[in-house]
């Protein structure tokens, strides 16, 4: 390595990105439904409960009933129509398909690609919705790439209730890792073993040190919100799942869309489907 190439990797390894807090807006919230009038304002009501912590008294609260719309393309108007900051729906909308575990329903795969809108998603409301949706005091945003993601965070943290605690997690894949480092293995001119310890080090160090400056902005805000940490590399869906099951988690915050795809983001759609009884807000 010369004496250039050793300069700009200590100059590369100083340089670090930092969170820039900005509060979350939402100032009209669109609660879709396939219920009669009367059973869409109790659900926008409950919604409205366990979603204190955004919006304020201003905040319009919306529900559109089921006769409101009988398509996908329907309701992807009406969504346009009224310009929600938010939609919050369930799985399996206009739908019987909730009894069996294998997909969010048309209605919603759709959604969460065609809008650019959040989506809240909660669980059927033939599965308890009652007793599982309570509050947002424990939130947990989940990622592969968690470093310069403020649009996550902010997500995260406008979404989890004054008190509770703010999950940020950053999964490395361990499989992906081990492809890397086969390939690597067989490059004579590469201690395997020193590569291994360094490059595992430096993809983790980069999350941790994203989060720490996460915390500091948030203290320095004043916000009554506790920042926890989850940086490791493992087995992903494995490790989310047991993640959220372990913390309890209110309200699950992940990207639904991917840049390079027409599909749900790879990790997000078989989430959506093994945790059906946990909120999601897909963004």
């Amino acid at each position: 390595m010369t004496r250039l190439d050793q300069f700009e990797s200590t100059f590369r390894a100083a340089a670090k990105e930092t969170y820039t807090h900005t509060p979350l807006k939402i100032d009209r919230v669109l609660v879709v439904t396939d219920l009669e009038a009367v059973e869409a304002a109790l659900l926008t009501e409950a919604a409205r409960r366990f979603l204190a912590a955004i919006g304020g008294d201003e905040t319009v609260w919306a529900p559109l009933a089921g006769n409101a719309f009988g398509s996908v393309q329907a309701l992807l108007e009406r969504i346009e129509e009224h310009r929600p900051d938010l939609v919050v729906t369930y799985r399996h909308l206009h739908s019987n398909a909730w009894r069996w575990p294998y997909s969010l329903g048309e209605h919603l795969d759709v959604l969460t690609q065609a809008t650019p809108t959040p989506i809240l998603v909660l669980p059927h409301p033939d599965r308890d919705l009652p007793h599982s949706v309570k509050d947002t005091s424990v939130v947990m945003a989940i990622t592969d790439h968690l470093v310069g993601d403020a649009r996550l965070v902010d997500h995260a943290l406008g979404f989890t209730a004054q008190g509770g605690t703010c999950w940020l997690t950053h999964v490395e894949s361990a499989a992906h890792f081990e492809r890397y480092m086969d390939a690597i293995s067989k490059i004579s001119m590469i201690d395997t073993e020193t590569a291994a310890e360094t490059i595992k080090a430096q993809l983790l160090k980069e999350p941790h040190d994203y989060i720490r400056s996460c915390r500091a902005v948030i203290e320095a805000a004043g916000l009554d919100i506790a920042i926890e940490e989850i940086v490791v590399m493992e087995r992903r869906i494995k490790e989310y799942r047991r993640l959220v099951e372990e913390h309890e988690v209110d309200l699950l915050v992940m990207y639904a869309k991917d840049e390079d795809q027409l599909a749900m983001h790879g990790l997000a759609y078989p989430l959506a489907i093994e945790l059906r009884q946990t909120p999601l807000l897909m963004l």
